[in-house]
């Protein structure tokens, strides 16, 4: 289990669900990155051997290591099968005797797999390498902090610092390094601490892309299938593929049907590929479309182009999110408003000095024309610009980007006003069990006694559960428990085989497949044609039961004996499918028909292109199989309909067996619900115009015998009407409907690598309350934001018009340039860590969902960032211009009194600070202590702070330019600071206007 890790922030949420690398961000594209991707595969692929051989070099490995073959005990090297694969030579093929031939030289059973022992993997793994590659390095630590170098504003910082070291050393000798060094600490601090937030966050990327790239999948050893991880696939494994499969690594085909491969990834080329024996060849990386087979592999790790390609090209894309997008611009607009005040600063203090409007602390003027020498006013002009480049330093929010990294899944799911959730899976366990079954119109007492079932039956039957899946039955030589695997309805289905005698390797083998005709979500069945020892052909049909039962003209009896389906007998079976899906069974029919030979595709070209016949069944049997509702999906459900979410269930199945989950799980809150328009079939959905489906869609709480295409229509329906909208799912077909959500989560148990691919978030347990979970935290991400910056706005605002009156009345700040700076580490580093990554709660839970376009600042926001401001400017404004009488520092020296009021000012700004930083934990709330003891990030860095305080008054104050202060001053300062409580109570109180006051300022654009 893993958390939730948003590629930059990587804030890990108590949720088992992963962000998902790989998706591109949606409102990107960078045609210039993918055309350098796509020549750089070129380039690998027409250069594969020395870069291969370049990155063994450098990982420093030799003979075996590095996957060349030593002869000892297999009969082909790695270079051999590289090259064949490589160039698709289907002649090098046939040199080794084609893929039986090839098996036996790398000693594999085509059935059976490998041994599989620990010696035998061992020995693979030396002789021919390991599935997996070096990674591209990332960035070192020392690349970040050269980033965080290259802010123009602390180099401007940076300067100026040299400029005042090399002045005071001048004119004050060995005491005049204090004010330069003072600002290069601080900026230096300040740029140390990026760079470490930053590469931590690059630590855990790779963690979490590790994560993502660490497929389960199942391969046959020793006659049995196992799940090994995609990084212990070796050459000569035998592995299964299926419908939304990732090719694990470069192979062979042994078997398939109707499998078609998607090469995009490592051709370009859009189209899917035909495999069979005369285009065998597979290569890693690539994905299934459709169909299913078995493979042998052939090579691994760097020795496919795949691996090579995954070692040479970066997978950080860097793309931004929307909520970036926004915050830069917030950011950039008050970095612009900086920069003009911190440039009309510079020119005013500049125009005050030179016209001898300036004093120092003495009360002198500090320059007289002819008289001031020139060491004096470069240093003063040093000091000037200083200010005012501190002023844009105040200005620009640089925490503001920094405090959401990648969260574009996270933060559109706190928007999601509805949720389009598949069941089987989602909503319910997925362990499934055959609990019902009916064989003609007898209805087995017991599912599992065999006895009640005819010979031809039980014959049919069970040929039909053999060979018309893709599952498969373990039995062990010593007895021990039978091993089944497959899809949960297919491994249900086997398991009930088992229990009524099924012999599955006996039965297989009593049989040639001729054709398969797969199942897929869009026509609810999959059929197999077979030939028997006797020549005679069977062809068999599964799937949804309603679908099969009109495809059928008899059913078997209980006696043996096929007898016509006539009307009366379809409305009972009917009736009964119906009956069994109202009590939430998935009902899944059974039906055979023969064939006559001289019928059938004349050769194999025309066979691979035959279409089952889907008419003239006979019905075998039709069950039920029971899969429960998760624990606490009600629960979660009405979580979400109290947040503003609306749950809507999209599934395959029939649509009574949808109807009675929704019941069960809250979705319907009644059987008044349970009709029209509430609950729909996809294919009376698809029938409606676009308008009409628009209308339509608002309602649909259920919809059942959907397809994928409906599940597309329904998200594109809803996105019209407005809604933001997430959708799960876990299949190959529902990758459209995935990639068209505003989120898409698909399934990390069940779900498919392409659904995978084309989802933002993957849920690892598939629970319905890992995607309640998301939400929580998508909506508490978009809170913390807010938090940041009500508090980052009120530092601002303050800091900003304190020193702009005090310059443009007195020539002088209050609050100098190391002062700042540290106000300022404080409200980028120090509160983006207190603040924006605060757990979520929840409150936000209990009001509706945020816009699309709600404003960042709220009118909420905007009264407690004004109130506040307006307090703090104006009690320290008080104390800069009557401190001096106000904290009885008449009878002090002008020089130790200015020191002491200053510091009073730097002292009180930051313990205001302090205590609205608590006021910015809940911006509409007026318990603003409520679960902070739970909070230990945030108490430690108020902490931090409060100690660095201390200890900067009372014992850096050459650094500080500050003085000790008596604890009856320190009382003075925490005094004017905790009065921010009580002031953010009274802001709560006020009455607040539903319409953002942004639009009394801004005219909106049609």
């Amino acid at each position: 289990m893993i958390g939730l890790y948003n590629k930059k922030h990587y804030t890990k949420f108590e949720a088992t669900v992963t962000r998902n690398p790989s998706r591109r961000f949606r409102y990107t594209l960078d045609i210039e990155k993918e055309e350098e991707d796509e020549k750089l595969k070129r380039i690998i692929r027409s250069n594969s051997e020395s870069i291969r051989a370049s990155i063994l070099n450098g990982q420093g490995q030799s003979g075996s290591k590095r996957g060349v073959s030593s002869g000892k005990g297999y009969g082909v090297g790695v270079e051999q099968l590289a090259q064949m694969i490589r160039d698709q030579n289907f002649s090098s093929l046939e040199e080794f005797g084609g893929v039986t031939g090839l098996a036996d030289l790398l000693e594999t059973n085509l059935e059976m797999g490998i041994r599989g022992d620990d010696g035998d993997i061992m020995c693979r793994q030396n002789e021919f390498g390991s599935n997996n590659y070096p990674q591209k390095k990332g960035k070192t630590f020392w690349m970040y902090l050269w980033e965080a170098w290259q802010d123009s504003t602390l180099i401007m910082l940076m300067v100026a610092a040299a400029l005042s070291l090399g002045l005071g050393l001048k004119s004050q000798g060995s005491k005049g390094w204090y004010d330069g060094a003072s600002i290069g600490i601080a900026v230096l601090l300040i740029i140390l601490i990026t760079a470490i937030s930053d590469y931590r966050q690059s630590l855990r990327f790779q963690d979490m892309n590790e994560e993502k790239r660490n497929i389960k999948l199942e391969v046959i050893r020793g006659g049995r299938r196992v799940e090994v991880s995609i990084y212990d696939i070796v050459v000569g494994d035998v592995v299964p593929l299926k419908i939304g499969d990732q090719v694990p690594a470069d192979g062979i085909l042994i078997a398939g049907h109707s499998l078609a491969i998607d090469e995009s990834s490592m051709t370009g080329e859009s189209k899917t590929v035909q495999k069979d024996q005369t285009v065998p060849f597979l290569m890693s990386g690539c994905k299934v479309a459709d169909g299913f087979g078995t493979m042998v592999v052939t090579g691994v790790g760097i020795n496919t182009e795949w691996g090579l390609i995954m070692a040479t090209i970066s997978e950080d894309t860097g793309e931004e999110t929307p909520l970036q997008v926004r915050l830069n611009g917030v950011a950039s607009f008050m970095g612009f408003v900086g920069f003009a005040i911190a440039l009309t600063v510079l020119v005013v203090l500049l125009a005050r000095y030179f016209t001898g409007h300036t004093k120092n602390p003495e009360g002198n003027i500090e320059f007289v024309h002819g008289k001031t020498s020139t060491s004096q006013i470069l240093d003063d002009l040093v000091n000037i610009v200083t200010a005012a480049v501190t002023i844009l330093v105040i200005a620009v929010p640089e925490g503001l980007p920094l405090a959401v990294r990648r969260l574009s899944a996270c933060e559109t799911m706190g928007s999601a006003t509805t949720i389009c959730s598949d069941k089987t899976g989602t909503l319910t366990l997925n362990q499934m069990t055959v609990v019902e079954a009916h064989v003609g119109k007898n209805k087995m007492d017991t599912p599992e006694d065999s006895s009640q079932l005819h010979a031809v039956a039980s014959s049919l039957l069970l040929e039909g559960i053999t060979q018309n899946t893709i599952g498969s039955v373990f039995v062990p030589e010593n007895d021990g428990e039978i091993e089944v695997s497959g899809s949960p309805t297919e491994k249900a289905i086997l398991c009930w085989g088992t229990k009524l005698g099924m012999e599955f390797h006996a039965i297989r083998s009593n049989s040639r497949i001729l054709h398969v005709s797969p199942f897929n979500s869009e026509k609810k069945r999959g059929g197999i044609a077979l030939q028997l020892a006797d020549a005679q052909v069977h062809l068999h049909w599964k799937g949804a039961a309603e679908v099969i039962l009109a495809s059928c003209s008899h059913y078997l009896d209980a006696d043996g004996a096929f007898q016509s389906l006539e009307e009366e007998d379809k409305e009972y079976f009917g009736q009964l499918i119906n009956d069994m899906a109202a009590r939430s069974l998935r009902c899944v029919a059974f039906a055979y028909r023969s064939y006559e030979n001289e019928m059938l595709p004349a050769d194999e070209k025309q066979l691979k292109k035959w279409i089952l016949p889907e008419d003239d069944l006979v019905l075998l049997a039709v069950v039920g199989i029971k899969d429960p509702c998760r624990p606490g999906v009600k629960e979660a459900v009405k979580i979400c309909s109290d947040a503003g979410i609306k749950v809507r269930m999209v599934t395959g199945d029939n649509l009574h067996t949808a109807k009675a989950i929704a019941l069960e799980c809250g979705i319907l809150g009644s059987d008044e619900e349970a009709m029209e328009p509430y609950v729909v079939e996809g294919r009376a959905f698809r029938a409606l115009s676009e308008t009409e489906r628009e209308q339509v869609a608002k309602k649909i709480q259920v919809m059942g015998r959907s397809s994928p295409r409906d599940k597309l229509l329904l998200v594109q329906a809803l996105r019209k009407g407005g809604d933001v909208v997430a959708v799960t799912g876990d299949g190959t077909n529902d990758a459209p409907a995935l990639h068209e959500a505003d989120i898409g989560l698909s399934m990390g148990i069940q779900g498919t690598e392409v659904a995978k691919e084309s989802s933002d978030i993957i849920i690892l347990d598939d629970n319905f309350a890992s995607v309640v979970k998301v939400v929580r935290w998508g909506r508490s991400v978009f809170a913390n934001v807010q938090k940041f910056i009500q508090f980052q706005l009120t530092i601002n605002v303050a800091a900003i018009l304190i020193n702009v009156v005090a310059a443009f009345s007195t020539g002088s700040v209050p609050l100098n340039t190391v002062q700042l700076l540290w106000i300022n580490l404080i409200q980028d580093t120090l509160a983006a860590l207190a603040l924006a990554t605060e757990p979520p709660t929840d409150h936000p839970m209990h009001r509706p969902p945020v816009g699309r376009r709600e404003p960042l600042v709220s009118n909420v926001m905007w009264i407690n960032i004004l109130v506040q401001s307006f307090y703090q400017v104006t009690v320290l404004l008080v104390l800069n211009f009557g401190g001096t009488s106000i904290l009885h520092l008449t009878h002090e020296s002008r020089d130790h009194a200015t020191k002491v009021k200053n510091t009073v000012i730097f002292n009180s700004f930051v313990l205001c600070q302090v205590f609205n930083e608590f006021n910015s934990r809940k911006t509409d709330e007026l318990n603003v202590f409520r679960g902070v003891m739970k909070n230990y990030l945030f108490l430690g860095v108020i902490g931090l702070t409060l100690i660095f305080q201390i200890i900067a008054i009372e014992f850096l104050g050459k650094f500080f330019s500050t003085v000790r202060l008596d604890w009856d001053l320190w009382l003075v300062s925490i005094g004017i600071g905790i009065v921010s409580l009580p002031l953010a109570v009274l802001g709560r109180l006020l009455p607040v206007p539903k319409r953002p006051f942004a639009k009394y300022f801004t005219k909106r654009l049609w």
